[in-house]
């Protein structure tokens, strides 16, 4: 391994039917990253023939077998400047005469492996089968090196096998639309999965397709480390695997702190028929009917004293019903019993009855944190109250290091049928895990609460692309372009609602806010609370709409019920 080691993100913008041309431009462009030192180059998907192929028939005159006369002519600059090379391209299986969008990671000598595309987008299954390879990771003698193509990357299982298979680097190819970029998804995995990741992306438009470019190399902390916004080239950086070889997120060890006897649903395809009919089968645990509402975060730094915590509840509770019009507010983690020496609770003790009358006082449902006692443990734990009492309560299950030094992590997931429809509850170091909120979503939850005392950066800004996008895809400046919450909720098709504490001289930073169900609506069904102490709330929507099968996103869950769950079985290794 060199360290640093030199890589480089190709931009290109190939043409239909000029395979030839494709691929000498992007041999040009591989030789000069080549010939600047870059040890490992990424080019788009699909980059030697384009992407908006009609059917079988249209692609066919352009599909190889791997190895085959594409691969050997990368291999040639591979061997010439001793790097690596990862291909987008076609492939024809000689076997079985089917088609595959591939990746390919060609060395010194040859085909090192083949990613075939897993989880298609809807333009695959016109001419591509999905990918029966799996999501391997290469040991090569610059790192362990994965590869996904384009809408894998949507699903938090991709990236997770490759981190969980020691990738240091994860190589992500794609024709990216609909959205500025680097995009969100791209960032979310990098940082969920402490590696690098490697994007590139084409650009340009095809059969009026507008491609979004913003080609990148991100680092474990999610930095962009090098980005092209629009146009064919090159960029550069230099990677430290050690870095990634950390494994860690917001300076937590997350593989250690897996809980991987707690995912055993990650296999399983609870969204592939009528979520309507599979989860009322024998009667048991159907979907509630679900509504509109008003759904609320409340911002603050709790304090070791629990009077003055609930006072301040009291307060936001008042301010978020009264001028939010808010059915249901969300508070941070161990809102009731501060974060320091936290003084612990009952649940059927003064505190939670004081949440209780509050609750009812203001006419609303309230989710809040506190340090639970119960039969002599104490829990990191969070309550769901409302007028009529307690409806329930969730023990964090991911502990962090300094919730170990107390805490007893919980051993169930905390789901709850109410008027708002299915809630599903996280608290804070939870939600690192994309496991967590899989869990949540396979379970048929609509809404999930989260109460958090996250430290480090959560979000991230834009300054803004030069790429054209038809309205309402926003192009300009953003301060929170990334929010890691946009992402949970967008992968898993569920409202999110994220409270956070608000303290920055201890490194808390608040961001609250609540999120939508889908991450390609704009404008986004999201409010965020940026700065300040306060309250935000925005509409939630988890009703039916009085259709045999839901046309909401949020019981429909079209990202769950894309999954390929037959290759997740690692996950619960």
């Amino acid at each position: 391994m060199t360290t640093p080691l030199k890589v480089a993100t190709v931009q290109f913008e190939p043409t239909m039917f000029e395979k030839e041309r494709n691929i000498a431009r992007l041999l040009d462009l591989v030789g000069e990253a080549a010939q600047a030192g870059a040890k490992l180059i990424v080019t788009p998907e699909m980059g030697t023939t384009g992407y908006c192929w009609f059917d079988r028939d249209e692609v066919a005159p352009f599909v190889e077998p791997v190895p085959g006369a594409t691969t050997e002519r990368f291999a040639a600059v591979a061997r010439q400047h001793g790097c690596y090379i990862v291909v987008g391209m076609p492939e024809v299986d000689a076997q079985t005469n089917l088609y595959y969008n591939a990746a390919v990671l060609i060395g010194p000598q040859g085909v090192v492996g083949t990613h075939r595309k897993t989880h298609p987008y809807i333009s695959e299954p016109k001419w591509s089968a999905p990918g029966d390879l799996g999501h391997q990771v290469f040991d090569t003698p610059i790192g362990r090196i994965a590869m996904l193509v384009c809408m894998d990357i949507h699903f938090v299982e991709t990236a997770r096998l490759a981190g969980l298979g020691g990738a240091d680097i994860i190589c992500h190819i794609s024709n990216w639309l609909a959205e500025r970029t680097p995009a969100p998804y791209w960032i979310t995995r990098a940082v969920e999965n402490s590696c690098y990741l490697i994007e590139a992306n084409r650009w340009g438009l095809e059969r009026t397709v507008q491609f979004s470019g913003g080609s990148c190399v991100i680092g474990p902390d999610g930095a962009i480390e090098a980005v092209i916004d629009s146009g064919d080239g090159v960029a550069y950086a230099e990677l430290d695997l050690e870095r990634a070889r950390e494994r860690r997120m917001l300076g937590e060890k997350v593989f250690e702190q897996r809980r991987p006897e707690l995912y055993m649903e990650l296999p399983t395809h609870t969204h592939s028929w009528n979520p309507l009919d599979f989860f009322k089968l024998y009667g048991h645990r159907p979907l509630p009917p679900g509504r509109r509402s008003r759904v609320a975060v409340a911002q603050f730094a709790p304090t070791g004293d629990v009077g003055a915590n609930l006072a301040r509840i009291d307060e936001l509770a008042g301010q978020a019903a009264r001028e939010q019009g808010a059915e249901l507010v969300v508070f941070p983690e161990r809102a009731v019993t501060g974060l320091d020496a936290p003084a612990a609770e009952r649940l059927d003790g003064p505190a939670v009855a004081r949440l209780v009358a509050i609750a009812a006082r203001h006419g609303l449902h309230l989710v809040a944190g506190l340090a639970e006692e119960a039969d002599g443990a104490l829990y990191n734990s969070a309550v769901l109250v409302g007028p009529q009492g307690v409806i329930g309560s969730y023990r964090k299950t991911h502990l962090d290091a300094s919730d170990h030094n107390w805490a007893t992590p919980g051993e169930e997931w905390g789901v709850f049928d109410t008027a708002f429809g299915r809630v599903g509850l996280l608290i804070g170091h939870d939600a690192a895990f994309p496991e967590a909120g899989r869990v949540l979503a396979l379970r048929g939850c609509d809404l999930v609460a989260c109460p958090a005392a996250l430290r480090g950066s959560l979000t991230a800004p834009h300054a803004g692309s030069k790429v054209a996008q038809n309205y309402p895809i926003p192009t300009g400046a953003d301060p929170h372009h990334w929010h890691l919450m946009r992402a949970r909720a967008g992968e898993n098709n569920v409202h999110l609602a994220f409270a956070n504490v608000l303290d920055t001289a201890a490194g808390y930073h608040g961001k609250s806010g609540v999120f939508g169900p889908d991450t390609f609506e704009f404008p986004r069904r999201e409010v965020i609370l940026g700065e300040g102490e306060g309250v935000v709330a925005t509409d939630v929507d988890t009703s039916n709409l009085d259709t045999p099968y839901p046309t909401n996103v949020v019981r429909r869950k079209d990202l769950v019920a894309m999954r390929q769950p037959h290759h997740y079985v690692p996950l619960i290794r």
